[in-house]
């Protein structure tokens, strides 16, 4: 990727906001980072709806990165949102969330995760996911064309 991603992280612990948005500053990464604390406000950024109807603002992101146990409409129904909407099914979503849960991690998948990771406790692990969700799926990965729906 060229230009810098837009990543939707959606997560309700402040702390762990905090971690990862640390993270990615720390491993110089120019993503733009758009967080979201719950389920709906995920779900209102990536329908455009409310205050975020305004693309050039909020625009779509390149990679969601999800947490399951959030208030309100957890990840799961978020998940199911986004791979049942055609012009979003295809935003790679990275599960990351402190669940090791053999049941939580199959039905992500079987839902249409893309990817399952359990976060680190140190900063230092947290570090090296940052790099290695950015050395995956923004840098190697080859996305689908935009309008190819």
């Amino acid at each position: 990727m060229n230009h810098p991603a837009h990543i939707l992280l959606v997560e309700d612990n402040r702390m762990d906001v905090e971690l990862t948005l640390d993270a990615f500053k720390e491993a110089r990464l120019e993503n733009k980072i758009h967080v979201a604390s719950n389920g709906q406000e995920a779900l209102d950024y990536l329908f455009g709806r409310g205050k975020y109807s305004d693309r050039k603002t909020y625009p779509t992101p390149n990679l969601i990165l999800l947490d399951l146990k959030l208030p309100g409409v957890d990840g799961f129904e978020v998940l199911r949102q986004v791979k049942s909407t055609p012009v979003l099914k295809r935003i790679p979503v990275v599960i990351l969330t402190s669940s090791k849960d053999e049941g939580d991690r199959a039905l992500s998948y079987d839902i249409g995760a893309n990817s399952y990771l359990v976060k680190p406790v140190s900063f230092e692990g947290f570090l090296g996911v940052v790099r290695e969700i950015n050395g995956y799926w923004l840098s190697l990965n080859i996305s689908p064309p935009e309008n190819h729906l």
